[in-house]
């Protein structure tokens, strides 16, 4: 079964401190639940730390203080990590330091409720659970989606995505995840603005489906 992990650009992307807060939420994430990963970008960062340092300094961007606290507040520290801020103990840590929303009814099967974590934009974090046989309906994206299983599995096409596994996707990605699993498919996502759903049915319901 093969292991769907975060690519070598984002992953370089999360090691140099240059993703959205969101999406890092996300990736924080997928890594505390694939250490094999983590252990990588741990490397990552300690090689680009001693390139640092053999920099000139150099002017910093006028948003530059803002980004590093958004960023300091999603790798946390060990004193958020024993305080729990929401009612989901099982959440992997990185999630336990954020409240959360309520849960909202979004079809037949499926709910979501907002993560307040840092926002950048339109791109915010939430959880999506969906039973098992249910499916989302078919969709694309208004810009990035990066979601990460965090219990049972669905599927795409011939693809599976379990626990840990992290799914990429953008404007070009026009897909349908179904549960595969015995047990409903909890889900974090950094997403992008809202989701497109495709077809002529897709469009007549878009007005009422706001993730």
């Amino acid at each position: 079964m093969t292991a769907h992990r975060l690519s070598e650009e984002r992953l370089l992307a999360y090691a140099a401190g240059a993703m959205s807060a969101p999406e890092a939420v996300v990736v924080a994430t997928h890594l505390a639940m694939r250490p094999e990963s983590a252990a990588w970008v741990h490397r990552l960062q300690a090689v680009g730390g001693r390139m640092l340092e053999d920099l000139d300094p150099a002017p910093m961007d006028d948003h530059a203080l803002a980004q590093v606290l958004a960023r300091a507040e999603v790798d946390g520290g060990e004193a958020e990590a024993s305080a729990p801020l929401n009612d989901m103990p099982e959440l992997p840590e990185p999630l336990r330091r954020y409240a959360l929303g309520k849960w909202r009814w979004m079809g037949p099967g499926v709910r979501v409720r907002d993560v307040h974590a840092p926002r950048e934009g339109e791109c915010r974090v939430i959880l999506l659970e969906i039973q098992p046989g249910r499916e989302t309906p078919r969709h694309t994206h208004g810009g990035v989606e990066l979601t990460c299983v965090l219990s049972g599995a669905y599927a795409v096409g011939d693809r599976r995505f379990d626990v840990g596994d992290l799914e990429e996707a953008d404007e070009a990605t026009l897909h349908q995840p179904r549960v595969v699993s015995e047990e409903a498919c909890l889900c974090v996502a950094a997403l992008d603005g809202q989701i497109l759903l495709d077809g002529w049915m897709g469009r007549l319901f878009q007005p009422f489906i706001r993730l």
